[in-house]
């Protein structure tokens, strides 16, 4: 019953989509409810009012009383912990899948008072309940503060923060303010790769994705002078040693077209054999290859560099889900 009663609040209390921008925290944001603690103490004024009335104890109601406005004071405190910052969502860089995503957010404190033990989690993850490793920290007065909220990639695809609970029980612990958080700000999460998946064969004959032509570049064997050739590339050591007149041969390797087709790829299921595809994006680029990429349902010419990699890896990452996955 008591879940179902969260869940209806959540819904009542945040009926508005994803944000974009700066968020600001006015009152209309902030709830406040008091904690265990806070209920306690309420429980325990109340006895002492009804013993001080019985017993008509004049340091009783001043004790009484003064208990009660401190109670009153740290809701104050805990209100004015959020009031008025502004939040505004970063960027977050790719992850393969099994890492965690780091979310960027930035809270910007303009007031001269700093902010004190503010808490972020997911929403439902805290609420009078016990918040597994809540991301806590402190907003500087006059400072704009950087947070990174972890979040762990369990599939491919676009991962987003979804509604977050950002929440105070500054100063005492008697009150709980809150305020719900839900930004446009997503994610991409590509797939797990391999952790050895050889290259599929190149148009080059060792099926390296390259091929060797004349250059300057690498020493490729010595054949038999020709009229005209340039006196430097002569081998006079071989000359000297009666071999006759050799000529030095070098080669420059050009990138052949390597392509990476789904369907080459020899595993059953369509997430592994994604998983071997992006193992061979990575590789292809740090071998320094010209790569291509074929899905059944798209096809990306060939390239290199990172960015021809990322949007790979992008494809990859994309292939078969719909366009708004979260």
């Amino acid at each position: 019953m008591f879940a179902s009663f969260k869940q209806k609040f959540r819904d009542w209390a945040f009926k508005r989509t994803a944000e974009t921008g700066t968020v600001t925290l006015t009152q209309r944001r902030i709830f406040i409810i008091p904690t265990r603690q806070g209920f306690t103490l309420c429980f325990v004024l109340v006895l002492m009012l009804l013993g001080d009335i019985n017993y008509n104890l004049s340091l009783g109601y001043v004790l009484t009383f003064l208990l009660t406005m401190m109670a009153v004071m740290s809701m104050l405190h805990a209100f004015r912990n959020l009031a008025h910052l502004e939040i505004r969502p970063g960027r977050a860089e790719p992850v393969f899948c099994g890492e965690t995503a780091q979310f960027m957010l930035h809270f910007n404190n303009r007031s001269r008072l700093s902010r004190f033990q503010l808490c972020l989690v997911q929403t439902g993850a805290s609420f009078w309940s016990t918040t597994p490793n809540p991301l806590a920290f402190d907003a500087p007065a006059r400072q704009d503060t950087g947070v990174a909220l972890s979040i762990p990639a369990t599939r491919r695809g676009w991962l987003q923060t979804g509604r977050l609970t950002l929440y105070t029980e500054f100063p005492l612990g008697l009150f709980y303010a809150w305020s719900y958080l839900h930004f446009d700000t997503r994610c991409l999460v590509y797939p797990r790769p391999l952790d050895d998946a050889p290259l599929p064969l190149g148009d080059a004959p060792d099926g390296s994705g390259k091929r060797s032509v004349a250059g300057d570049e690498d020493f490729a064997g010595l054949r038999k002078y020709v009229a005209g050739d340039a006196l430097p590339r002569v081998d006079w050591k071989a000359y000297a040693r009666e071999r006759g007149l050799q000529v030095k041969q070098f080669s420059t390797p050009v990138g052949e077209e390597l392509w990476l087709d789904f369907s080459a790829a020899p595993d059953r299921t369509e997430e592994d054999k994604l998983a071997r595809m992006t193992r061979w994006v990575l590789d292809a680029e740090a071998r320094g290859l010209r790569y291509g990429l074929r899905l059944p349902d798209n096809e990306l010419p060939c390239n290199y560099g990172i960015a021809h990699r990322d949007e790979c890896l992008r494809r990859i990452a994309l292939f078969n889900l719909p366009q708004d996955n979260p």
